[in-house]
């Protein structure tokens, strides 16, 4: 079992990564899907050999609101549907833990249930917050779950400049979800979560 990593250089990396994916500029993205409620674009990920997704939206309330819905934490289990168990590991300080959650399976079972181990972040951005986490090699793997890996992944989330009551949440996910999986089933399946997320997210939000 890995030991777990130095918090502080393995934060400040994270953070510098998902910045620097938050100035790809648009030409690179192509689109993956668009709802009433979030684009979700995609470009070949440099972390492995499947795709960075970003997804973006509007979401009618404020920052701080609603990254404590995101990030590790009572909330997130409560609406998030495609989420079925989390326990925070570890924690470092109020802003950093690892967390293990598992996942349910996906596309009549094609994609089954998923357990990771991830460290978890959340930093000011700009006039808003950055929430990010990237996965660890620890801790058991439980039976009947098949351990997936998030590489460097995050939620920007800032207020928007004339109605500071709205937010404008913009996602970088990059999930390696391991096991015998054709590659189209998982694209398909990342576009439809990422736009089930923001309308799941709403919803929980106005309740």
């Amino acid at each position: 079992m890995a030991l777990l990593p130095d918090s502080a250089p393995l934060a400040t990396k994270l953070r510098n990564t998902l910045v620097q994916y938050h100035s790809i500029p648009d030409s690179e993205w192509r689109l993956a899907k668009k709802t009433k409620d979030a684009t979700v674009w995609r470009k070949p990920s440099e972390e492995f050999s499947g795709y960075l997704y970003k997804a973006q939206g509007v979401v009618e309330d404020v920052t701080n609101t609603i990254v404590d819905h995101i990030r590790p934490g009572p909330y997130r289990l409560d609406w998030d549907s495609l989420m079925t168990s989390m326990d925070i590991m570890e924690t470092f300080e109020e802003n950093c833990c690892v967390m293990r959650y598992t996942t349910a399976g996906q596309l009549w079972n094609i994609i089954a249930p998923r357990e990771f181990v991830d460290f978890s972040y959340t930093t000011s951005y700009e006039d808003g917050l950055l929430t990010c986490g990237i996965s660890l090699d620890y801790g058991e793997v439980r039976p009947n779950f098949v351990r997936g890996f998030n590489h460097p992944c995050g939620w920007f989330c800032v207020p928007l400049k004339d109605y500071p009551s709205r937010s404008l949440l913009t996602g970088y996910i990059q999930t390696e979800l391991r096991g015998m999986l054709p590659q189209s089933a998982v694209d398909t399946a990342m576009s439809s979560t990422l736009a089930n997320f923001y309308s799941d997210l709403k919803k929980a939000l106005k309740t």
